[in-house]
């Protein structure tokens, strides 16, 4: 079955960089979107950026946009999410999703069927 294992969270001062990685196996991707979400304490799960893995074409929230880039190795089937010019506000649980109900940006959890564990993202100030 289809797996999802992130890595590269930690604690980064504000205006620092992080890159975090979306491991995934069990299936052929190339007619997936993969996606990143974040939640914060106490909020909701919210959409980041996401990819379609056939073509590179990226979408992203209007929140990170400018300071995330999105983007994927096909040889490794890894996904990535580099963050420039963190806040204190990126501060999350980060979470790598996947779908592959058509080639659409979803920006909502209940449209993604795969979800990896979550990595810590702690910008300080």
């Amino acid at each position: 079955q289809v797996q999802l294992v992130e890595s590269g969270g930690g604690l980064v001062q504000a205006g620092g960089s992080l890159r975090l990685s979306c491991a995934a196996s069990g299936d052929t991707f190339s007619t997936y979107i993969m996606g990143w979400f974040r939640q914060a304490p106490g909020t909701e799960r919210e959409f980041v950026a996401a990819i379609r893995w056939s073509s590179g074409r990226t979408y992203y929230a209007d929140s990170v946009k400018g300071r995330f880039t999105i983007s994927r190795d096909n040889a490794k089937n890894t996904v990535y999410l580099q963050m420039n010019s963190l806040k204190p506000e990126d501060t999350a649980v980060y979470y790598c999703a996947a779908h592959n109900s058509g080639p659409y940006f979803y920006t909502t959890t209940t449209s993604y069927q795969y979800w990896g564990q979550g990595t810590q993202v702690t910008v300080s100030s």
